[in-house]
């Protein structure tokens, strides 16, 4: 195989509010619930459909986790840009192991952009890990370009 590429896009909806822990070494994540959904017509019953699809989002940036913690609600709707990973864990009760799929917001391929309007609209990506009020309205004037869809 010459190449391989794992990137993860998506657009849609918190479920939930983020949810922020602290890791072994003192580091915050958050965790997202993201919601994508797809509506069709059935053709034989003329029946509106829709099917939703959850995605477990990890952000492991501090500046973002930052902006995740102050700005991100439940009902927010975000542009997310990651890497699919699959993780193994134990669970403590039954002591078997278990999988969890997720997608990583790390490193400099990453970025979460806050969509909807108001002033919550800006991209945030790994390459800009300022957290102070002034550095986040100059990422969000550079976004105000119209969104192609």
């Amino acid at each position: 195989m010459a190449g391989s590429l794992n990137k993860v896009l998506l657009i849609g909806r918190l479920g939930a509010d983020p949810e922020i822990k602290q890791m072994v070494n003192g580091k915050s994540v958050a965790r997202l619930s993201l919601a994508t959904s797809q509506s069709w017509k059935d053709k034989n019953t003329g029946e509106k459909k829709e099917k939703t699809e959850w995605h477990r989002i990890v952000v492991f940036n501090e500046g973002l986790v930052n902006v995740v913690q102050q700005y991100l609600k439940k009902g927010a709707q975000i542009y997310v840009e990651g890497q699919l990973t699959t993780r193994k864990w134990k669970d403590e009760q039954s002591g078997q192991d278990k999988y969890s799929t997720e997608i990583v917001i790390q490193g400099y391929n990453s970025s979460l952009t806050m969509l909807g309007g108001g002033n919550s609209g800006g991209n945030i990506s790994n390459d800009n890990t300022q957290s102070n009020n002034d550095d986040m309205s100059q990422i969000s004037n550079d976004m105000d370009d119209e969104i192609p869809f």
